[in-house]
């Protein structure tokens, strides 16, 4: 296998290249499905709308690729999502490689859609992706949709509910997060993700 890549979805990933290459990793931005295969890690962003995301990785058949993977995947903000089963976010039917479907967040006095800044992670079972970050650890998020704590679910956080911070399943690793911009917890978290190998094991995540 060769250096890690980033799947091409339309998002602005400059800032995740740049987080993986202070790790001393190069990431190429790609939609190429050998090349993709071929990697030793795979990284899947999203910013933007569930539907259009799918459309482009169903154009470049990457939704038949992405879920036969077996090197770590790891999904982030709009990419966890997209692991799942689905989005409420017109209705997107996503990857099914995680159960649950994304709902949006519900807005209230003093607590404003989307979800912007800084929130807290709260662990709720050990995982190696979150190895070395602590129970009530800082992360930055930017979303509106969400997915509900369900079986995959090794860290929470709560706006309004709790929701799913960070999901493992396998191979398949997704956070709703931006470890691109959560300063030394995004980093260790990266770093983390680039120190799994590839998965031969039987966790179903359900």
């Amino acid at each position: 296998m060769s250096d890690p890549v980033i799947v091409a979805t339309g998002a602005n990933v400059a800032s995740v290249a740049y987080a993986l290459e202070r790790l001393g990793a190069h990431a190429e931005l790609t939609a190429d499905p050998e090349r993709i295969a071929r990697a030793s890690h795979v990284i899947l962003p999203g910013v933007g709308a569930a539907a259009e995301a799918m459309r482009q990785l169903r154009a470049a058949n990457l939704d038949r690729l992405i879920p036969s993977l077996t090197q770590p995947v790891l999904g982030i903000c709009l990419g966890l999502q997209l692991l799942c089963e689905g989005s409420d976010e017109g209705g997107t039917q996503c990857l099914g490689i995680l159960s649950g479907r994304a709902r949006r967040l519900e807005s209230a006095p003093g607590r404003a859609v989307p979800h912007m800044g800084w929130n807290t992670l709260t662990s709720s079972k050990p995982h190696r992706l979150l190895a070395g970050i602590a129970s009530g650890a800082y992360a930055y998020f930017v979303h509106s949709y969400v997915v509900p704590p369900g079986p995959a679910t090794s860290a929470t956080c709560d706006y309004g509910g709790a929701f799913t911070a960070a999901a493992s399943r396998g191979n398949f690793h997704g956070v709703q997060f931006h470890p691109e911009r959560s300063a030394t917890v995004g980093a260790r978290l990266l770093g983390n993700f680039l120190a799994l190998g590839a998965w031969h094991g039987t966790d179903t995540g359900h």
